[in-house]
Order: structure tokens, then sequence, then C-alpha cells
């Protein structure tokens, strides 16, 4: 969550995050009414914007970090920040920042084939999400649409961490993997390296880690903060490999 506990420390978290192995950064936009997320990156949403974070000041820090930070950023924002900056405004200020992409999670699929073109024009990729519940032919047109890769939510409900995934997960995975080309990625859940063993061992290309991530930072003391986000991405990495 950029702003969470200030601006320089989530500049300094993204590229301790580079520096220990992340392939992607998902940087969330704080907003007040964060409605697919759960109480950990509620909370944090709440702290950034108590500091003064706004959508431009994010963008700024992004921005400034142009030649430094190399990994891919994907902006997570909702519909009502994008939708007041405009459409095209919004993707090209993100686009003139360095993001490589979008995840929008309120955005209906109808709009989001409406913002898909616009941020392809500008070098974004609209990333979208498919859930436990989407039907099999809306499941293709999301996957169709996606790009980047498809993001898959492990659970019917908010972001947050899980003790363990449900194993229809699994059928997800290689349903989405039959009907299109584009990566997939499952979050919404994953809190640590066994889970991430697990998504990997059912054919997911990615997995995201976002609560258990956010914790690790509000959870640390000020000076170590940045060194906890490191030592956890180190150890997410090296699920990975085995």
């Amino acid at each position: 969550m950029a702003g969470d506990p200030d601006i320089k420390t989530s500049r300094d978290v993204l590229l301790r995050l580079e520096d220990k192995g992340a392939d992607i950064i998902e940087l969330g936009i704080p907003y007040s009414d964060p409605l697919a997320d759960g109480p950990v990156i509620q909370a944090a949403a709440a702290r950034s914007l108590s500091s003064g974070t706004t959508p431009s000041s994010v963008l700024e820090m992004l921005s400034g970090l142009k030649g430094q930070l190399s990994v891919p950023v994907i902006l997570f924002t909702y519909a009502n920040p994008l939708i007041n900056k405009g459409m095209e405004n919004f993707c090209f200020q993100a686009a003139e920042a360095g993001a490589a992409g979008l995840v929008v999670p309120d955005l209906p699929l109808e709009e989001a084939e409406l913002l898909s073109p616009i941020a392809t024009d500008h070098g974004l990729d609209l990333v979208l999400l498919v859930a436990p519940t989407t039907p099999k032919e809306r499941m293709r047109r999301i996957a169709e649409s996606s790009k980047g890769f498809v993001y898959l939510v492990s659970v019917t409900g908010v972001t947050g961490e899980r003790t363990h995934l449900e194993d229809r997960v699994e059928t997800l995975v290689r349903q989405l993997k039959d009907i299109s080309s584009v990566p997939v990625a499952v979050g919404f859940g994953i809190s640590g390296p066994d889970q991430i063993r697990q998504v990997k061992s059912w054919g997911a290309d990615g997995a995201i880690v976002g609560s258990a991530l956010v914790k690790k930072i509000a959870n640390s003391m000020n000076a170590n903060q940045v060194d906890e986000a490191g030592i956890f991405c180190k150890e997410l990495l090296e699920a990975t490999l085995n």
C-alpha cells in the first residue's frame, strides 16, 4: 500500500522488493472505500490517507524511481478515483510515471472492455479478475480481455490471509489455462511459502501476496520495515524455486 506508513518508506520498500527477487509489484493507491479488501489492507489504506497520500503523490513517487526500479509495477486502484480523474487522463499519468499495468477490482467487465484499449494505447496492461463464482462463459470473456495475466481470486470474499486454499482453485487454474494463453496468477488468501508451492503444483504461473506483506510492514518497528519486507519477499521467492 503506497503511503503506508509514508511515501518515503514505500519508495524504499519497492527498491528492496526488486532487490530480493520480486517479479512484479502490485502497488495500492489508497482509497476511502476499498470494498475488495479485508481488514489488513483497509487499515493500511486508512493510515496512508491519514498521512496525506493522494493518487498524484503515489505517481510522483513512482516517477521518481525511473532509472532505479526496473521490475514492472501494477497499480491497484478502484473505479471511483480512476473515473474521477478520467480514464484517458489516468492512464496517461500512470504510464508517464512508469507503471506497467492496472488492476481495478470493482470495475465490471463491460466497463473494463472500454478501459482496456485506452490502457493499451498508453502501454499499460489491464489485468482482470476471475472469481470462484464466475460463470464459465464470462470467465472466457475475462480471460480474452485481460492483458499481462489473469488475476484468479482464490476465495469468495475480500483480501486477507487464509490458513489453506480450497481445492477448487486447482480446477479454476486448469480451466483458465485451457481457455487462454495468458498467464494465470492466484491471489486473495496466499500468505506464505506453503501456499505458493501449492498453487505452483496446480499449474499457476504466479502467486500474489498482498495482506501478508502489508501486515509484515505494519507490525515492524519503523527502522525494520524495509528489511522485513525484503526478508519476506526472499522467503516467498525461495518457495517458487523448490
